[in-house]
């Protein structure tokens, strides 16, 4: 048990057999009372945000879950499979658990799973992945004002505004986080 002062973002606890991650923290320190803590918090079965209030001083049972290191094998279409890079176990998870993040998986990639008591609830992408730009718009001679840009599809289906001279087949870095473009590979 820790106190609730304590949770940061990136946090997790369980509270109502429900397990939480803490997305954002904020102290509420009034002129006259007790503080309150806000926590912005995903539930971590359901997927759903939203924010729990506490007043300083409660406590909530802190949680510590267990990381693994998988590699991602493929799609089928409804779940994803990957394979434990130490044991060699081929988990799979839905595909909708990952939401439109997907987008971002491809064969061989490498990614961290958490798992609390061997149930497997939450994923992190790589800051950054490589993957190959499969169509692209027509760059127009001479639209070089004011940095242009042109949109391009990759090979998982992600669509990216890359500069002008990025063509079909060169290989792009795009960041996880916003899905933009970083550089040519």
């Amino acid at each position: 048990m820790i106190d609730v002062n304590q949770l940061r973002r990136g946090s997790t606890f369980l509270e109502d057999g429900d397990i939480f991650k803490v997305l954002n923290y904020q102290h509420i320190k009034p002129g006259r009372g007790n503080a309150t803590i806000r926590v912005q918090v995903r539930n971590m079965r359901s997927g759903a945000t939203f924010e729990k209030t506490y007043n300083s001083g409660t406590r909530v049972n802190d949680i510590r879950l267990e990381g693994s290191e998988v590699e991602f094998l493929y799609d089928d279409g409804q779940f994803l499979t990957f394979m434990d890079v130490e044991s060699y176990e081929q988990p799979q998870l839905r595909r909708d658990i990952f939401g439109d993040d997907v987008r971002y998986l491809k064969e061989n990639l490498r990614l961290k799973l958490s798992s609390y008591e061997g149930e497997i609830i939450d994923y992190e992408l790589p800051t950054t992945v490589d993957i190959r730009v499969t169509e692209s718009e027509m760059a127009v001679a001479g639209d070089t004002a004011n940095n242009p840009t042109k949109k391009v599809t990759v090979e998982t289906g992600l669509t990216v505004k890359v500069p002008m001279f990025v063509n079909v087949g060169d290989m792009i870095r795009i960041k996880t986080e916003d899905g933009s473009y970083v550089t040519r590979v």
